[in-house]
């Protein structure tokens, strides 16, 4: 286990081999002390984990309580920045009124067709062209070119293609997450060292064994990492799509109160998005968790830093 110069205690004793006497042979023996995180690991990555929950939860509250203390104080214009205790009530009042819900399904429903058909897309391109030179060689830098294209540019041509409606908004969402996704699972199976498909190889194991035993285990981490990223870039693609297209949404319960100058609802808004957006995130961090075991967290007792 690594450590560091803070956690351990360094003690020394010197012996000389004569008599004791301070001579230029003598012999310096450096003991060293276990550190807290080797001592008792589990305990001390325990208490570390409740530390990081306690600032991860006291540092929001006092950002609330600093920013209610200035709007109620005039210190910021409350027009502009309005009271948290006064966005909660609007909250509550949008949520009575079902305005919140209606707009919240219709953005989420969206990025539920358009996230699953990305993922799928997108790992199965990043398998083929991580596994086969010649299928990359033909297909990488056309998807490169494609990447590189703003994703908001193709909304008018779905929809010119498709028609309004919620179709080009998902099939937009779609892409987006298919790019992610390509690039990392085909950076994931590039990865993997060639030391393990030969040691496999050397077992006698044909593609497919290699492929369910080696390549798609040891690619699964930095997939899910990609499964991550995606999910906070859907949630953030279809909020400006709906600023510009759709009848209802979250980007269209933003938008419109920004339109008639009602901050309120459009704060509500914007923590609704946060709150789903790390919702969301943290749903497929869980599922990443369960499927990969053998994969090493950052919160588990495998070295400190």
């Amino acid at each position: 286990m690594r450590s560091t110069s803070s956690s351990a205690a360094m003690t020394a004793e010197t012996r000389s081999h004569r008599g004791g006497s301070k001579g230029s042979g003598a012999l310096q023996v450096i003991r060293r002390a276990p550190g807290p995180a080797e001592a008792n690991p589990r305990r001390y990555y325990t208490r570390r984990r409740r530390l990081e929950l306690t600032l991860g939860c006291v540092v929001p509250i006092l950002f609330l309580v600093l920013w209610q203390v200035a709007s109620a104080s005039n210190v910021i214009n409350p027009q502009f920045f309005p009271a948290p205790l006064s966005l909660w009530s609007t909250m509550i009042s949008m949520i009575q009124s079902g305005q919140l819900q209606t707009n919240l399904w219709a953005s989420m429903e969206r990025v539920l067709l358009g996230f699953p058909l990305g993922v799928i897309t997108g790992v199965a391109a990043g398998l083929a062209l991580g596994m086969s030179r010649t299928i990359r060689a033909a297909l990488d830098p056309l998807l490169v070119a494609l990447y590189v294209v703003p994703k908001l540019a193709l909304l008018p041509l779905l929809l010119l293609i498709f028609g309004t409606g919620d179709l080009p908004l998902v099939l937009l969402i779609a892409m987006t997450v298919f790019f992610f996704m390509w690039i990392s699972t085909m950076a994931a199976i590039l990865s993997v060292e060639e030391a393990y498909q030969e040691a496999a190889r050397s077992f006698g194991a044909n593609r497919r064994q290699l492929f369910r035993h080696v390549l798609f285990p040891a690619s699964l981490p930095q997939i899910f990492s990609g499964l991550r990223l995606s999910a906070g870039t859907a949630i953030l693609v279809v909020v400006g799509i709906e600023f510009v297209e759709g009848t209802k949404g979250i980007g269209v319960l933003i938008w419109n109160s920004w339109t008639l100058f009602l901050a309120k609802p459009m704060y509500v808004g914007i923590v609704t998005v946060a709150v789903v957006g790390v919702v969301f995130t943290r749903i497929i961090d869980l599922i990443g968790r369960a499927v990969t075991p053998w994969a090493g967290h950052k919160d588990e007792p495998k070295g400190y830093y």
